[in-house]
């Protein structure tokens, strides 16, 4: 059976969900999954598909050190594939690996899937205008995935536990992680995340889109472009081909025309809603379901029907 490393982020020694979301991807390739992080999680990567832990010890504070550790660890186990979530974290580490590796890293993908020649990547291509099937002829196959894009595995067993030392090293060191203000959920992760464009008119009405996200009760807010531009809303927050690629349950675009940068970043959502007073506008094309009409009107009303059904449970 081939052999998948996967790297585990955590935070206060609770898994990252995109992490786990890629132990299930590289589970449901048939591949045995040996997981690697810094804290043990054994119980949440057993069941979400890891039939092995390694703990490296004292690791995390250079990504250089930790990406030699990883590199180390594939090659030893005589590993077919390393994965690593498209966040913040495994977007730095990742190219360090595939590179130690000598192979090609294949980021952001929303499939993998493993053939009788060895695994395979999907991802959109060309600003989310095609799709793309990947191999790779490295000695590893190497990826990120998508937070979201993968379905998350239940009811597997605690994975077995072993220590490693980790390389102390590196020529970069993290030296501190401020917190985001809020604790507010990353527009990346959150599985509901309502967008607003330049048809709010202006940061005053942007209460409305964050009574429409608190409603739902683990939504993110996020923007296009043109109002990160403007300086309504935090970089952070920026949807599209140049800010954040998401990938939510839920995608709610309000007075958002649908310009193909901004589709390039949510276009993969699995349910996407327009509201635009446009019955034209662009991102009609892509959306699930769409509301013509006045977006101050029309959000207050959705909030309190979401509110509602909540309520009713």
């Amino acid at each position: 059976m081939s052999k998948i490393i996967v790297f585990v982020e955590h935070k206060n020694g609770t898994a990252a969900r995109a992490s786990l979301e890629a132990v299930s991807a590289a589970r449901a390739t048939g591949a045995e999954v040996i997981a690697v992080a810094s804290a043990d999680v054994a119980a949440a990567a057993g069941a979400a598909g890891a039939g092995q832990l390694i703990i490296l010890s004292g690791a995390g504070a250079s990504p250089d050190a930790l990406a030699a550790d990883l590199a180390a660890i594939a090659k030893e186990s005589g590993a077919s594939g390393f994965l690593a979530a498209a966040t913040s974290a495994g977007r730095d580490l990742a190219p360090r690996v595939a590179a130690l590796l000598d192979s090609t890293l294949f980021a952001d993908c929303t499939h993998i899937r493993g053939t009788p020649a060895g695994l395979s990547a999907v991802r959109p291509w060309l600003a989310g205008k095609a799709i793309a099937t990947l191999t790779s002829s490295g000695p590893v196959f190497c990826a990120t995935t998508r937070p979201n894009a993968f379905a998350l595995s239940s009811g597997g067993a605690a994975a077995s536990v072993s220590t490693r030392a980790g390389t102390s090293a590196g020529k970069s060191q993290v030296t501190g992680i401020a917190p985001k203000p809020g604790g507010r959920l990353d527009v990346k992760e959150a599985p509901v995340v309502v967008s607003g464009g330049r048809g709010m008119k202006g940061p005053e009405h942007w209460n409305l889109i964050e009574e429409l996200a608190a409603s739902f009760g683990n939504a993110a807010t996020g923007a296009s472009r043109a109002v990160v531009d403007a300086g309504w809303r935090p970089h952070g927050e920026q949807v599209g081909q140049t800010g954040k690629t998401v990938a939510p349950q839920l995608y709610v675009a309000v007075g958002i025309s649908g310009a193909i940068q901004h589709l390039a970043g949510m276009r993969t959502s699995k349910v996407i809603v327009a509201i635009n007073k446009d019955k034209d506008a662009p991102i009609f094309k892509v959306a699930d379901f769409g509301i013509v009409g006045d977006a101050f009107e029309v959000l207050p009303a959705l909030s309190t029907a979401v509110k509602d059904l909540k309520a009713k449970g």
